[in-house]
């Protein structure tokens, strides 16, 4: 709708996660080179935590879209699995015909492929989403996938991307012997102020606008930034309906009372268990 209006070629705060849109700030620069570090180098377990929106997903998108050639990769969304379905899944999302249901089999089809990676010089790396939901069963079957290797090598990189509670599993004492083979931790911070105005302007530039940085005033950037805590989703939500907002005033400049329509119209749809993260 304000597409033209603004001169846009695209919805600059979609919520996907969009790796052409990654905003580096010093924090998401760190975990995008942490991550690809620790895949290159076969690091084994590499665990990237942060608070819900904070580009977790994006980032690991990223990461494999900059893995040469060589690596295999499997990217598992859904972690309510059984240990059975997650090694079908990574066979799956590697390319393999899962041969049967057996889990045993599985994984003797999956260390043979990645053996046969490692003779061709190939690497293997897994992402599972969402780790913080995986069960103590679930956790227990990613630990013994890491045992597929051999003297010198690890033969897949597994990393467990989640919210913060997943820092606090991996503190119990039952999941000690995993913690201890995680070789790579980052942590995702929500953006400063300075951060939240420069991620808006990167939004803007990455969909075409011709002066990203007078789209959103300083007055209304500082609301934004305040109302959304520094989480990009957040960030992205706010902003999409300032624009809007603006673009129903007819003015192409974003101002706190564009926010503040923006504000109350989402709190009339989102849920209060959610209205306090924006209001």
């Amino acid at each position: 709708m304000y597409l033209n209006f603004f001169q846009l070629n695209e919805f600059p705060f979609n919520v996907t996660p969009d790796p052409r849109f990654l905003f580096f700030s010093d924090r998401h620069r760190e975990a995008f080179d942490s991550l690809l570090y620790g895949v290159e180098h076969r690091k084994g377990f590499i665990v990237l935590t942060g608070e819900v929106g904070c580009g977790k997903t994006t980032i690991c998108r990223s990461v494999l879209n900059n893995l040469p050639g060589t690596t295999r990769s499997a990217f598992i969304l859904n972690p309510s699995l059984t240990a059975a379905q997650l090694v079908r899944s990574i066979l799956v999302d590697l390319g393999l015909e899962a041969k049967g249901q057996d889990k045993l089999v599985h994984i003797t089809q999956l260390n043979r492929f990645l053996l046969q990676c490692l003779e061709k010089g190939e690497n293997v790396a897994v992402i599972i989403d969402e780790s913080q939901n995986l069960d103590p069963q679930l956790m227990e079957q990613v630990r013994m996938l890491s045992n597929l290797e051999t003297d010198q090598h690890k033969l897949m990189q597994i990393i467990l991307s989640g919210q913060p509670e997943l820092k606090e599993r991996l503190k119990q004492p039952e999941l000690r012997q995993l913690r201890q083979r995680v070789m790579v931790h980052c942590d995702l911070a929500p953006l400063s102020v300075v951060e939240t105005a420069l991620y808006i302007q990167h939004r803007l530039n990455v969909a075409g606008s011709v002066d990203p940085a007078q789209v959103f005033n300083s007055a209304a950037i500082q609301r934004i930034h305040q109302c959304s805590q520094g989480i990009p989703r957040q960030i992205n939500t706010v902003c999409d309906r300032s624009l809007l907002s603006a673009y129903v005033r007819h003015d192409r400049q974003v101002t706190p009372l564009d926010v503040q329509n923006a504000l109350s119209e989402l709190n009339t749809l989102i849920s209060q268990s959610v209205t306090p993260e924006i209001a």
